[in-house]
């Protein structure tokens, strides 16, 4: 709350004097946001702790539990990743379960369209993690607002360009990729973070939204992003060569 790198591109936003409130909360300390939803028509839950190989979904169940018990909230959305896809996620999830199980010495798994197995001792370094969390966390958002009784959104932004001036935990890898030698043969879906918010409000406001809403606005390769870094900032040092020579890996 005292820390201006945190707070003040919010207070700067127009309007932000006569109707932007902040408060402290701790995600993990369930009814740390009673008082804070108390009163609320409509929840935007946009953000959730990322801690990698930790699948652990008690931070929106805290939201929503305060939810829950407040009469004027008519609907709540969730911001969930596009990583938190049942389909894509599958493979990762069946090796784990596997894994704890016991039951195979090899594992395979899926990134993009490419499959690969893998010795049981490699797990930990090539199973999904991140993906496999989103995936479950989703689901235990789902089924909580569910049997709650609960109107739930979730909008499930690609990457986009950042509001705040810091660096997330998701945008720290970028610099370190802009110093390598290499560029990977790598894709990503984008969206613009201006649109991701219009999306929640229109989720929020039109009644027939429903389920969850996936949002991709283009499909950008590693290069492409390079040439646009090197557009604007031009004396920056970016990698020029590619790490392998294949065909451009599809987006992940």
């Amino acid at each position: 709350m005292n820390d201006p790198k945190k707070t003040q591109h919010l207070l700067s936003l127009e309007g932000a004097k006569e109707r932007l409130h902040l408060f402290k909360a701790d995600l993990l300390e369930e009814g740390s946001f009673d008082s804070v939803i108390d009163g609320c028509d409509g929840v935007f839950h946009t953000a959730s702790p990322v801690v990698f190989e930790v699948i652990n979904p008690q931070g929106t169940i805290n939201v929503l539990r305060s939810c829950a018990k407040v009469v004027s909230v008519k609907r709540v959305l969730v911001d969930e990743n596009w990583f938190s896809d049942p389909v894509s996620c599958q493979e990762s999830k069946e090796a784990v379960l596997n894994w704890i199980r016991k039951e195979v010495k090899f594992i395979r798994i899926k990134r993009g369209m490419m499959v690969a197995e893998f010795p049981i001792f490699f797990l930990n370094n090539h199973v999904q993690w991140y993906m496999l969390s989103k995936t479950l966390a989703e689901e235990a958002v789902w089924k909580f607002s569910n049997s709650n009784g609960i109107d739930m959104v979730t909008i499930n932004p690609a990457n986009g360009p950042l509001l705040q001036p810091t660096l997330n935990l998701s945008a720290s890898s970028e610099p370190h990729q802009c110093r390598a030698q290499t560029f990977p043969n790598r894709s990503y879906w984008c969206v613009d973070v201006r649109d991701v918010a219009n999306a929640h409000i229109q989720a929020y406001e039109i009644p027939e939204a429903n389920g969850r809403y996936c949002l991709i606005e283009k499909d950008l390769h590693c290069s492409e992003t390079l040439k646009i870094l090197h557009k604007l900032y031009p004396d920056l040092p970016l990698p020029e060569k590619r790490a392998d020579d294949k065909p451009n890996a599809p987006s992940i």
